[in-house]
């Protein structure tokens, strides 16, 4: 398959882009380098064009889970296009943001209020702020994967390794101020040793308690309800971070299905179907701390995000669809799965359905495993990597498409493991791991 347009212009970019790209999730590298094709002039459904005219069915990381109903959904378009023939900014606010405020409340009713951003990191740098602003302390405790502001990445000052096992390794703290160390620590998830240890030391110097509720894992039973009495024990602010995790397993926020509220909760990504938004909701006497501090952006206030997120939380109540991406989802493990013992393969699979993750547990020649994976799904028209994350525009049609993909390279790959040969079947590098810095 030629995909040579979007390659050369991937290497044109690297020259006048520092990384290549502006998001490390959509780094080529990450996925097939030097074969994957980079850039798409077309995105519908789940059909993506690339500069060459090849058309792909997107099995991945489907906008890096922004796309919740699929690419160009037409109901959310068309109320972009609305706020966009309307005006999408102006001297005065925009009506939809008070309409989307109300929304998230009724659909959180612990919460009383919200501020609005345009990003997922931005978000939750705002949620901290404000944790800090309500308290008046400093120090945070976190696990998970928050972001690139630096109240996060100074977590690496104190030893440059503590967010490797939060989802992303090898994140250099460069250009983070030294005197943000140890401002950031991190627990880890279902260890509620962790967190005591963490609430042990600086008690009530924490700010806040910052988390994913679920990412790859679910809690352990009593889990979540152990953090939420820590922040009441230690005065913390408990902030959910639910950029990730919104949306795809009920209508708002996973934390909804464990009965467990925190004081603060954060959404982005599937919020608004692929245009930029951003909410912060919480509770009234933490979310008033906002007025003390100073947070203030012109876009904040444009009418495109909230337009959309109306439209796509609408769509998603009316027709269901947390339960069409946890079906899509639960189809996409049985494929991994039965043709994984089909061959003979070793594999785990982790995550929520709508989020769904696999890897080949075969030690140092895995990540050739997955890059080969990837490889031999492009050549059939697919863009594949270990993750899944259903959307709303995946029918069971294209299942199984990927099915007979799927089971036709897992045939190839273990045919390889029995004959030592994936690194000869590779047309270029393993696929990156975490975060490097390139050439």
């Amino acid at each position: 398959m030629n995909c040579r347009t979007g390659i050369d212009l991937y290497k044109r970019a690297g020259n006048i882009i520092p990384g290549g790209t502006h998001l490390l999730s959509k780094r080529p590298e990450i996925f097939l380098p030097e074969q994957w094709p980079a850039y798409y002039s077309r995105s519908k459904g789940v059909e993506v064009t690339d500069l060459d005219g090849n058309v792909f069915i997107d099995m991945s990381i489907c906008g890096v889970g922004a796309c919740i109903l699929g690419y160009a959904d037409p109901d959310v378009d068309a109320a972009v296009k609305a706020a966009v023939d309307n005006g999408s900014m102006s001297t005065l606010n925009c009506p939809e943001e008070v309409e989307l405020a109300e929304l998230l409340c009724e659909l959180h009713p612990w919460s009383d209020m919200v501020r609005f951003a345009r990003g997922g990191g931005e978000a939750m740098s705002v949620a901290v702020r404000i944790a800090r602003s309500a308290t008046g302390r400093d120090r945070v405790a976190f696990c998970g994967y928050h972001g690139w502001h630096d109240w996060y990445l100074a977590a690496n000052l104190a030893g440059g390794g503590n967010l490797d096992g939060q989802l992303l390794p090898g994140l250099d703290p460069a250009g983070i101020p030294r005197s943000l160390r140890a401002t950031a620590v991190p627990f880890n998830y279902n260890q509620p040793e962790s967190l005591e240890a963490v609430a042990g030391e600086h008690g009530r110097e924490l700010a806040a308690i910052i988390m994913e509720p679920v990412r790859h894992t679910e809690p352990e039973k009593g889990f979540l309800r152990h953090v939420r009495e820590t922040a009441d024990r230690t005065g913390a602010v408990l902030i959910f971070d639910e950029v990730t995790s919104g949306w795809r397993m009920n209508i708002g926020g996973i934390h909804l299905s464990y009965a467990v509220t925190p004081d603060i909760a954060v959404f982005a990504k599937g919020i608004s179907n692929g245009y930029p938004m951003a909410a912060i909701t919480g509770i009234r006497p933490v979310m008033e701390s906002a007025q003390k501090t100073f947070m203030s952006s012109t876009y904040w206030t444009e009418r495109i995000g909230p337009a959309a997120a109306l439209a796509t939380i609408k769509k998603m109540r009316s027709h269901n669809v947390p339960e069409h991406l946890k079906r899509m989802g639960d189809f996409v493990r049985k494929v991994w799965r039965q043709a994984a013992d089909a061959h003979g393969l070793r594999i785990s699979i982790r995550g929520i359905p709508p989020l769904s993750i696999f890897s080949f547990d075969y030690g140092e020649i895995s990540q050739e495993m997955h890059t080969l994976f990837t490889q031999e799904m492009l050549n059939r028209g697919f863009l594949s990597s270990k993750a899944f994350y259903a959307t709303y525009a995946h029918m069971e049609e294209h299942v199984c498409d990927y099915e007979r993909a799927v089971r036709e390279v897992f045939k190839t790959i273990a045919d390889a493991v029995e004959k030592d040969s994936i690194h000869e079947l590779l047309r270029g590098p393993a696929a990156h791991t975490g975060f490097k810095r390139l050439a």
